[in-house]
């Protein structure tokens, strides 16, 4: 059996976003190495409640905190005065769903055109019509995204998707663990350098 590397992360989680760059260069040095599945981990269930002030000013503090631990992150605080936020992230996540049933190319391509979306332009990817854009934004077709997006068999994928991060031991984001015959293995996160992580996973036999 060959091993498998499992990244679970949510379009809307910050620090997924602060780990993109390194990611994005580690998965480029496993290329071919060994298989890669994504999984969405679901932060913040379904709300239509106005996020709690303190809530907002956790979150923006957390901003503020990634921005100084990994330089070059940027976020558009104009969010915040923008948008009514809501605590509420699997709308995002279905999203990932529905596009990866018009082409597996298109998970990746829409968590990055949510997350582009929600932290650097001020958009709400908490909201359906929002999500519908980007999609049609990365060439979707927009019309079978919509529909796919509110399909109860979305949600089951979803809820089945949770439920394997949750099996993995995994309840935070992001978060990788190797899979072999044997075991599973945790990864440990380096946000600044993917060599440390490369060598971590490269030495796990399969």
């Amino acid at each position: 059996m060959q091993k498998t590397l499992y990244y679970v992360h949510d379009p809307m989680c910050s620090w997924c976003w602060g780990f993109e760059p390194t990611r994005r260069r580690l998965f480029s040095a496993l290329e071919g190495q060994l298989r890669i599945e994504r999984l969405l981990g679901g932060l913040a269930p379904d709300s239509d409640v106005p996020m709690p002030a303190s809530m907002q000013t956790m979150l923006q503090q957390t901003w503020q905190r990634i921005q100084g631990m990994i330089p070059g992150t940027e976020f558009n605080f104009e969010f915040w005065q923008k948008n009514e936020p809501r605590r509420s992230t699997y709308p995002s996540n279905r999203a990932v769903i529905a596009a990866r049933l018009q082409g597996p190319e298109y998970d990746p391509l829409m968590t990055a055109r949510i997350q582009r979306a929600y932290y650097l332009e001020a958009r709400n990817p908490s909201n359906n019509d929002t999500l519908v854009e980007l999609a049609a934004d990365i060439g979707l077709d927009s019309e079978r995204f919509a529909a796919d997006l509110v399909a109860v068999s979305t949600e089951a994928s979803l809820i089945d998707e949770i439920g394997r991060a949750r099996a993995l031991g995994i309840n935070s984001f992001p978060s990788m663990a190797v899979v072999t015959q044997q075991d599973l293995y945790p990864v440990g996160l380096n946000y600044l350098d993917a060599q440390e992580m490369l060598d971590q996973i490269e030495a796990i036999q399969p």
